[in-house]
């Protein structure tokens, strides 16, 4: 089955863009990413925006964590339809969990490995696969060593991800850029 990597910025429209490449009339799987944060109005309205824009009959799986993102994508059967937004979100979790934020060498392992899990996850989808993710490589070098890290990290899992998915699609200003 077809992979997509669709990246973008902040409010680059990376999200609709890739709701529209899955058949909206089938069965789809959407794979959400984020944590909720007890309290955080704003973010709850956020993922209440995402949740209202999709069709009702499609399926919701929260996978913020490697092991319930990578079990989603082994079991999507060949023909279905599974769509994962966004791994910025995920990332974080993942930093988080393994108390990375300092770059302790062996919390970076445990990044490693998890970003390597999830690229043999996507590698192994049988059904039709499109994910999000941030692209963070086009502005300015972050004032801070978390925001660093978090840059470096995410922009080498999305190099690793378009090495291994077929078609790979920049967002710019709404505007859907072919990479492959």
């Amino acid at each position: 089955m077809v992979r997509t990597l669709v990246l973008g910025g902040a409010r680059s429209g990376k999200s609709a863009h890739a709701e529209g490449l899955v058949d909206g009339d089938a069965a789809v799987t959407y794979v959400a990413t984020a944590r909720r944060v007890e309290g955080d109005r704003e973010w709850d309205e956020r993922i209440a925006a995402h949740v209202a824009r999709r069709p009702d009959h499609w399926r919701t799986a929260e996978a913020p964590d490697t092991e319930s993102l990578c079990r989603v994508l082994a079991e999507a059967p060949a023909g279905s339809s599974v769509l994962v937004d966004d791994l910025a979100t995920w990332l974080t979790g993942v930093l988080d969990d393994a108390g990375a934020w300092d770059r302790d060498a062996a919390a970076m392992e445990v990044v490693a490995g998890r970003c390597a899990e999830l690229v043999d996850a996507v590698t192994g989808c049988a059904g039709r696969l499109v994910v999000v993710s941030a692209e963070v490589g086009l502005g300015v070098v972050p004032a801070t060593r978390s925001g660093r890290l978090f840059r470096d990290e995410l922009g080498a899992l999305n190099a690793r991800l378009a090495e291994v998915c077929d078609e790979v699609v920049l967002l710019v200003a709404g505007l859907p850029l072919r990479l492959r």
